[in-house]
């Protein structure tokens, strides 16, 4: 049977969905890559994301409906994005490059896919969400996956510094999600405008924190371009590609594409990075992946209190 258009618009958009995983995966060599090169953390990320909303400016302030959107945004709105620009960039961002330059890529990510857990449980401790059976398997599942992967515990002294800010990239990424869900519910902003704004703003604080504290390091032309490619193509281009997915994806489909990540994340790190895969370590990254997909989809499950 011939595929339909309907059929093959939703093939290309889970191309164009894995395509931005694959680059948003290839960041986390670059930017292992750009640390290796003494790049200062907070500043190679400010600079990252300055410039990526700086890509990003042209396309709302030329677009006259975005002008008028943020023309007519009020006060506390302005606030809420100037606090999702600090928690889920100026934070999340900041600590994860600090992280980075401690730990291998596979372990960071696999703490950051602790993210919707501990939204998941805000939810339920806030009332606003009814637990599942399946939620609850799937936070036993990730626990189990990551106990797999950390024990018997072996932490080496240097890399207490990135276990620390990778504790704190998760808690402000799972921060940054509620707030983001708050503002899109309250507010009917365009996805653009709220990243741009929220970007820019987050960017600009980290990178005159990273000036202040780190400076700018001595930047060489091949590490002008990790920073001009991870902002350009990685952010940029690959936020507008994903949105343009999400117009043909349903949730469903956008989480299990999204969920390919840690995997993708392991194995490049492992081919291009050097970093150690054992069989256990594979193991608990599964095991994670699976529980984290489950939490992520249990609005689709058949639910019961618990």
């Amino acid at each position: 049977m011939p595929l339909t258009k309907t059929d093959k618009n939703r093939f290309i958009a889970v191309l164009q969905a894995l395509f931005v995983t694959f680059l948003w995966s290839t960041s986390w060599v670059l930017i292992k890559i750009g640390l290796k090169a003494d790049l200062p953390p907070v500043t190679f990320a400010g600079l990252r994301y300055t410039i990526a909303a700086l890509c990003l400016l042209p396309f709302v302030i030329l677009n006259p409906i975005q002008r008028q959107t943020l023309r007519g945004l009020s006060a506390r709105t302005w606030a809420e994005l100037i606090a999702l620009g600090f928690v889920f960039y100026t934070l999340t961002q900041g600590a994860q490059f600090v992280s980075l330059s401690f730990l291998p890529s596979a372990t960071l990510s696999l703490l950051l896919n602790f993210s919707p857990i501990l939204i998941a449980l805000y939810g339920i401790a806030s009332h606003s969400e009814r637990a599942s059976l399946a939620q609850w398997g799937g936070i036993l599942i990730t626990t189990v996956g990551a106990l797999i992967y950390f024990l018997p515990l072996s932490i080496a002294g240097g890399q207490i510094p990135g276990l620390i800010a990778g504790f704190v990239a998760l808690s402000a990424n799972s921060a940054s999600s509620v707030l983001g869900r708050y503002i899109n519910t309250q507010e009917r902003l365009n996805p653009l405008a709220v990243t741009s704004v929220s970007m820019g703003i987050g960017g600009i604080l980290m990178l005159t924190f990273g000036i202040i504290t780190q400076g700018m390091g001595a930047l060489n032309l091949a590490q002008w371009a990790i920073i001009g490619w991870l902002a350009a193509v990685n952010t940029a281009f690959a936020f507008t590609l994903w949105n343009k997915s999400l117009q043909t994806l349903t949730a469903v489909e956008s989480s299990i594409v999204n969920g390919t990540m840690l995997p993708q994340i392991a194995v490049l790190a492992w081919v291009f990075l050097g970093e150690p895969l054992t069989g256990r370590k594979i193991s608990g990254l599964c095991f994670v992946g699976m529980g984290t997909l489950i939490v992520q989809l249990w609005r689709y499950f058949p639910r019961a209190k618990v």
